[in-house]
């Protein structure tokens, strides 16, 4: 889940800190690659919720995402056409759905916040290749990351990419601050020019979250007030990684322990 982050002063942050931050990066990564086993055909999207909300309790943290600003559901997940915020419910995977799971979690006050791709058995060239460069602009993002370089930077590495690709990149909703606040400065703008923006020290920790669309940029909000769709109904992709910003360039918390980085992954 992510939103535009109020303006509040950015902080900076301890060693100590970036343990805290290691550690809920590593369970909420861990809770992405349990998933991947249940998705599948005919399984629904709240079953998905269910069985990732569970697997939070049980490592003895919480989901960040239920009851913030009234969401009910422990995770967002997001098919198809569908960009970001979409509710858990009753509609079953079917072969060729992609999708989005967003799950973040508070660990000793610590926020690990990620969202991953998935594929429900053979997915169409166009969607493959989608979620391929949507995963390589988020990490394009996160490698301009490094003391002295901006928010520009980032934006800027990703946007690049994508319209390389002639993809489109979603301008709704952006990447954020976090720590022991979920949504937190600065904003990370998913396009930008280099040098602009806030500079980058070490101490901060940050969300680098693309969205992506095969057609238009533009999207629109639901009736339920939370599901953000893409307004020429094509389809979109997301990643996303929480990541400290160190003395000589960055920290992701939330690799994939078992390195399932973007689909199709080993069954």
């Amino acid at each position: 889940m992510n939103d535009l982050a109020p303006r509040r002063r950015i902080k900076l942050h301890s060693a100590e800190d970036f343990a805290g931050m290691r550690a809920a990066g590593r369970l909420v990564a861990a809770a992405l690659d349990m998933i991947t086993a249940h998705v599948r055909e005919g399984i629904t999207t709240e079953e998905l919720d269910r069985i990732c909300h569970e697997f939070v309790l049980d490592h003895g943290a919480l989901p960040a995402s239920l009851g913030y600003q009234g969401y009910a559901h422990a995770t967002c997940i997001s098919l198809n056409h569908v960009v970001c915020h979409g509710i858990p419910g009753e509609r079953r995977l079917a072969e060729g759905d992609i999708l989005n799971i967003d799950l973040a979690v508070i660990l000793d006050g610590w926020h690990g916040d990620s969202s991953r791709m998935y594929a429900v058995g053979k997915v169409g060239t166009r969607a493959q290749r989608l979620m391929d460069v949507t995963h390589e602009a988020m990490m394009r993002g996160i490698q301009a990351i490094r003391p002295g370089a901006t928010v520009g930077d980032i934006g800027h590495a990703i946007q690049r990419h994508v319209e390389a690709e002639r993809l489109s990149v979603v301008r709704d909703f952006c990447g954020h601050g976090l720590g022991r606040v979920y949504h937190d400065a600065p904003n990370i703008l998913n396009y930008g020019r280099r040098g602009e923006g806030p500079a980058l020290r070490p101490g901060m920790f940050l969300t680098v979250e693309p969205m992506v669309n095969a057609g238009r940029p533009e999207v629109k909000i639901l009736n339920d007030g939370w599901t953000a769709v893409t307004r020429d109904r094509s389809l979109s992709a997301q990643f996303e990684h929480s990541v400290g910003v160190t003395e000589t360039g960055y920290e992701i918390f939330t690799l994939s322990p078992a390195g399932l980085s973007k689909p199709p992954y080993p069954p």
